[in-house]
Parts: C-alpha cells; sequence; structure tokens
C-alpha cells in the first residue's frame, strides 16, 4: 500500500510517498480502507520537534531519540471497512467508519488497522468523508478541557485562538453547554468565527482583551498567548485558565495558583475517551457540530498540506483525499 513516510526531523519535505507492507487485522481489529485524513498541528509538531518551550526532550524520549519510533503520521482518518478479525462483533466488512489513533498515528496511509473497542465509530451518515475525518482531534480536546473545567451553562467562555481545527470546535461545544462565548481571531477570520456562534467577537489586532476591562469564567488559550501573567486579572474570582498550548513555564505556576487563590490553571494533554467521539457523532447528526474545513488536498500533495499548516493561518481543518486504484 502507499504511505507517507517521515524518517527524519524536519520540514515538510522529509515526508514521502512510499511502498509499505499493508496491514493485516488481527482477531480483535478491523482493516480500515482509508478515504481521508488530516493535517493536525499536532501532525507538524511530531513533524518538526517544533514544540511548546521546556517539551523537546520530553517529546523526543517519546516520538524517538534521533528519528521518529512511528514513521506515518496522521492521527484521524475516514474510510471503510473491508476485513474483520475473526472475534470482530460491532464491524462488519462495508461499514463506513471514523476513526482517532491519537499519539500512536499511523494514518497517512491507504490502510489502516484498529481494534473495535478502541477509538473508532460508524461514520455520520450526513458527513462527508472529509467531514468525519475532522471530527476527532478539535473535538476530543475541547471536551476534555471542558470537562476539566467544569464549564457550566451561562458561565462566559472566551476562546483566544478562535479559527484553528480546536478553537472552531470551542465555540460550536461551547454553545452547545450554554456558555456565553467571546472569540478572539484575527480580522480575516470574524466573520467565520461569528458564523459559529459566537456573542463577541475580538480582532486581536485593534484590541487586548487583558487590557478590556472585562471578566470570564473560563479562559481558553488555543494560540499560546495567554499565560496566567497575561489573563490573570481577566479571570473571575473562580475562574479557570485552560492552556491548550502551554510552555513547560506556563505550568510551573499551577500549585501556586491553587493555594493562594481560588483560581485555577488547566494544562497537560488531552485524553482520548470513546464516549468523546460518540457525543461528537451525535452532535454531528443533528446538525449541532460539523467540523469546519479550509483546504482539501489529494493524498500525494502532503507535502504541500503540510507547508500550508505550518504558516499557522488554516482556519478549522486541513483533509487529505486518498485515492485507492479499481
Amino acid at each position: 500500500m502507499k504511505a507517507i513516510v517521515y524518517e527524519r526531523y524536519g520540514a515538510p519535505e522529509v515526508l514521502q510517498l512510499k511502498e509499505v507492507e499493508k496491514p493485516t487485522p488481527k482477531d480483535n481489529e478491523i482493516l480500515i480502507k482509508i478515504h481521508a485524513t488530516t493535517v493536525t498541528s499536532g501532525d507538524w509538531r511530531m513533524r518538526s520537534l517544533d514544540v511548546p518551550t521546556g517539551f523537546r526532550l520530553i517529546v523526543r524520549l517519546v516520538t524517538g531519540i534521533s528519528a521518529p519510533k512511528q514513521p506515518i503520521l496522521g492521527s484521524e482518518l475516514a474510510g471503510e471497512v473491508e476485513a474483520v478479525g475473526k472475534t470482530v462483533s460491532k464491524f462488519k466488512v462495508g461499514d463506513r467508519v471514523f476513526a482517532f489513533s491519537g499519539i500512536k498515528m499511523g494514518c497517512y496511509a491507504q490502510y489502516k488497522c484498529m481494534p473495535e473497542e478502541g477509538t473508532v465509530l460508524l461514520k455520520p451518515k450526513n458527513l462527508s468523508d472529509a467531514e468525519a475525518a475532522s471530527l476527532s482531534f478539535g473535538g476530543t480536546t475541547v471536551l476534555d478541557f471542558f470537562r476539566r473545567a467544569k464549564l457550566r451553562r451561562g458561565e462566559h467562555v472566551l476562546i483566544n485562538g478562535a479559527s484553528g481545527s480546536v478553537g472552531t470546535a470551542a465555540i460550536q461545544l461551547a454553545k452547545h453547554f450554554g456558555a456565553e462565548i467571546t472569540a478572539v481571531c484575527s480580522t480575516g477570520n470574524v466573520e467565520l468565527v461569528r458564523s459559529l456562534g459566537a456573542n463577541h467577537i475580538i480582532d486581536y489586532t485593534q484590541e487586548d482583551f487583558a487590557r478590556n476591562g472585562h471578566t470570564y469564567d473560563v479562559i481558553m488559550d488555543i494560540a499560546g498567548t495567554a499565560p496566567f501573567s497575561r489573563s490573570k486579572h481577566s479571570l473571575t474570582a473562580h475562574g479557570r485558565l485552560l492552556l491548550v498550548l502551554a510552555r513547560l513555564p506556563d505550568m510551573l505556576p499551577i500549585p501556586w495558583v491553587a493555594i493562594t487563590s481560588h483560581k485555577k490553571i488547566i494544562a497537560g494533554p488531552a485524553a482520548e475517551r470513546l464516549e468523546d467521539l460518540q457525543l461528537l457523532a451525535n452532535l454531528a447528526e443533528i446538525g449541532s457540530f460539523k467540523p469546519v474545513i479550509d483546504r482539501i488536498y489529494p493524498f500525494e500533495q502532503m507535502v504541500e498540506a503540510h507547508r500550508y499548516v505550518d504558516t499557522g493561518r488554516k482556519k478549522g481543518n486541513v483533509v487529505i483525499t486518498v485515492e485507492h486504484q479499481p
């Protein structure tokens, strides 16, 4: 089968299209013929080792010191079940599914095996493969942080970095949970975030949310530009700061803030839960959540797709379509 492989860390050009062995499902696995995958911020960080300050050595210990242990990136997919292991009962050949492999990666390929009890579900019928492939990364990240923050209906939420895959998911999910939403974005993304349900919009090129005198119950920092030192006066007395993109120095104040105030800093990687995928699928089916797609590239243009994501200007999700010969 064809796969996009990287054997060293670096620029998008380290990604190469190669022939690799097609996987065979184990007894408890399904073999998925992949129709679409995505390029997430996680993919380009793993590829480039462009990670927040203080985490490069930790990431290398996990992904490989001198070279990647997992040479195939990609954490999201949508496709069709081609084969099932002999003990599989939840899926059958021909089922249309979407899946989230998370840190295990491996979705930049024509085929991937997933355990039937893993983070894989039937695809919502009203979503295209491109949309279904984009459900997981942003949505599960947001749900995990909102859960840890104990977000309640009626609370005021500020989303800093509201136009990427996580930000566009955060607006829609915060709206679902009944929050009042202030979205921070650039001028060019104002109409996008308004269309997703933001109640208030701050154009960061014109206004600094940390200096306008408003306070919020929850601040979700996706852009990595609102550490506690900047955000503390914009939090209510019991406010929670969600550092989706946190440097190690940004996490050091966590215990001190907890001891000296009622405010809270929440950071660390998001958990991957099947029930979160199910919620996202349910919301997609009733039209309450729909992944935003910026651009779609063919499999052979993976390098170009990574170049675009590297610019930091993508709106929502970047999707890769995977073709199969008849």
